[in-house]
């Protein structure tokens, strides 16, 4: 009986069988926020947006402290995101959504999403990108072939940013070009 192989195989399959439940789960909770944020913004335009408020109470009295006024208001910024023309992915965890409802332009918002599913990114590596201005460095011609979904090319990648210190002043990259 060769021990290691059999250890080495009930392992993997139990990272296997995390990865599958974790996906699953993901999946699940996305689905229930969008529908969540949906019936918020239906109840908001029926009862006024106090409404949130009030349920937010209710929730975290019956069901526990996940479901803050913020959480509820995260729920319905959600599904707006979605129903503004976001693309929904379910590789992106909700972290990765949470990072991106502050973003008002859809096609950055498209952008990111392309970006974390090619390159898996982790939810530290998109609020960097995000931070950095990644997508306002683009040129207008790249974004354009973005919004077309055209295959970029190597010039259209985005340039590490230019910055010069000098005794008094930083130069950055718009002075320069």
């Amino acid at each position: 009986m060769n021990y290691y192989e059999n250890i080495k195989e009930e392992l993997i399959s139990n990272e296997v069988y995390k990865k599958v439940k974790d996906y699953s789960k993901n999946k699940s909770d996305l689905k229930t926020y969008y529908n969540v944020g949906k019936m918020l913004s239906e109840a908001g335009k029926n009862y006024g947006e106090g409404i949130i408020k009030e349920y937010s109470k209710k929730l975290t009295n019956e069901l526990g402290k996940g479901y803050t006024l913020s959480s509820l208001k995260r729920f319905r910024q959600f599904y707006i995101l979605l129903t503004k023309g976001a693309t929904m992915s379910h590789q992106l965890t909700w972290s990765h959504y949470i990072e991106l409802l502050p973003v008002s332009n859809i096609d950055k918002i498209n952008y990111f999403v392309k970006i974390i599913e090619e390159n898996n990114l982790s939810v530290r590596e998109l609020r960097n990108k995000i931070k950095n201005n990644e997508y306002e460095r683009l040129d207008n011609k790249t974004k354009e072939k973005l919004k077309k979904e055209e295959q970029l090319q190597v010039q259209d990648l985005i340039k590490n940013p230019i910055i010069l210190k000098t005794n008094k002043e930083i130069v950055k990259e718009k002075a320069l070009q």
